[in-house]
């Protein structure tokens, strides 16, 4: 059975039991996940807990050994065009020969089809989109030659001219500067705005309950998912991440000054 929101349309990411292994060693267990429309949604937790095994595996990049997931009420092969991805930066081979422009219009091609070619309109959307992440004035740069921080936007402005009502977003912030990760939560809360549904794994804690409306704490398996403010607790955080939050020292007082559990 499809979960539904208030309005009675399905949600837009729902998923049942899900279940990956790497060579019969299961790295996620029996998930089970509904995210509403419109919220900005972070995953956090230790390394090795899964989370991009987990944004993956939602959209199918990854075979799943139990369980399904379902983007709009529908499986998610059957609604690539509404979803976006960003992936992690250290995955991409930066050597393609392929410059910003270039890297922007490819992700027209899943609403354009793969043997039709870009069009002037989906040439302005690409540029409207290299604006929004204040790139456009590198539209003819090799993607090789761009800092780490404008590599990242330039994916973040590939995504936005996918035009998706749901994004996953693999580390965004990993690895850029104050300034390029001030305009990724700009662009991340615009989106919001109009009503997408967003998903980062995120690594920073502190910056964790001032980002996200709400957050998903993995490690496996879900030990807790919900808004921010009921969520990032420092007993659901400790059980998230063990001994491990002890070294978060700056973090767990934090949360213990905020008054919460």
């Amino acid at each position: 059975m499809t979960s539904t929101q208030p309005s009675g349309d399905p949600v837009p990411l729902e998923i049942h039991d899900l279940t990956v292994a790497y060579q019969k060693k299961p790295v996620l267990w029996g998930v089970d996940l509904a995210v509403p429309a419109g919220k900005l949604v972070g995953i956090v937790g230790p390394n090795g807990a899964g989370k991009s095994t987990l944004i993956k595996a939602a959209m199918g990049l990854l075979p799943v050994s139990s369980g399904w997931v379902k983007a709009f009420g529908r499986p998610v092969s059957e609604e690539l065009t509404r979803v976006g991805y960003v992936p992690q930066r250290e995955t991409v081979d930066w050597d393609f020969p392929v410059n910003v422009m270039d890297v922007v219009i490819m992700g027209r091609y899943g609403r354009l089809g793969l043997f039709r070619r870009p069009k002037s309109a989906d040439r302005e959307i690409a540029r409207s989109c290299l604006d929004k992440v204040k790139m456009l004035a590198f539209a003819d740069r090799q993607i090789a030659n761009l800092s780490g921080g404008q590599q990242q936007r330039v994916f973040l402005a590939r995504a936005l001219a996918q035009e998706s009502d749901l994004y996953f977003m693999d580390e965004p912030f990993a690895g850029v500067d104050a300034a390029t990760e001030a305009a990724i939560i700009e662009l991340l809360h615009e989106l919001r705005s109009r009503g997408k549904t967003i998903l980062v794994v995120h690594h920073d804690l502190p910056t964790a309950r001032n980002y996200f409306d709400m957050l998903l704490l993995l490690n496996m398996r879900v030990v807790a998912f919900g808004p921010t403010s009921e969520v990032f607790t420092y007993e659901l955080l400790q059980r998230t991440y063990g001994g491990r939050l002890t070294i978060l020292s700056e973090v767990a007082e934090a949360v213990r000054q905020k008054g919460y559990k």
